[in-house]
């Protein structure tokens, strides 16, 4: 399933990842910039219409649910990101990953763990 959400939806979203189910005052308090309470529930609204959350009332509020999960959405992100910036290769978004000077040694070691792991998996499953 192909995930997509504009900056602003996503901005919404990792909120309701990180605090759980939230009312509207809880997402706009917790979002980084000042936006206004309509804003907040207008996006909320348009999540709901796009099936990616639901909401529970809650006496006169309502509080909103994640209906799409962080790795999921990350999944189909990166999927497209792969798709459209490194001609479908995989290989080159590592080698972008892994050229990237912000990483520090203990990251390039871990990076090369999991590629480890995943090629040892590769050789059982064969």
């Amino acid at each position: 399933m192909d995930i997509r959400f504009t900056a602003r939806e996503l901005d919404v979203m990792a909120v309701l990842w990180e605090r759980g189910p939230s009312t509207v005052a809880e997402v706009r308090r917790a979002l980084d910039d000042e936006l206004a309470y309509n804003t907040v529930l207008t996006v909320l609204r348009i999540l709901e219409e796009k099936g990616h959350v639901t909401h529970e009332e809650e006496g006169r509020a309502h509080r909103y649910v994640p209906l799409v999960e962080r790795e999921e959405a990350g999944e189909s992100a990166l999927r497209r990101i792969t798709r459209k910036l490194f001609s479908g290769s995989p290989e080159l978004l590592l080698m972008r990953l892994v050229e990237d000077e912000d990483l520090d040694e203990g990251e390039v070691r871990r990076m090369r763990d999991l590629l480890a792991e995943r090629l040892e998996a590769m050789e059982e499953d064969r």
